[in-house]
């Protein structure tokens, strides 16, 4: 598979589209959410992100 500039780009644009999405349509959820994270343990945090980052290595996998 040939994976080039143009490609990167669309994926980082659709990035920007779902981390704007929620913010745009409910910005007091997601300040009451961002603020209820603040008093989580970094260690927490960490695995969720963790989780994320192979869910996403994951479904990449899965759709090659």
């Amino acid at each position: 598979m040939n994976f080039g500039w143009q490609d990167f780009l669309n994926a980082l644009a659709l990035l920007f589209i779902l981390e704007g999405l929620l913010p745009f349509m409910a910005p007091g959820r997601v300040k009451n959410l961002y603020l209820q994270l603040a008093s989580h343990p970094e260690k927490n945090l960490r695995r969720v992100g963790l989780a994320s980052m192979l869910a996403g290595i994951l479904l990449l996998l899965l759709t090659d």
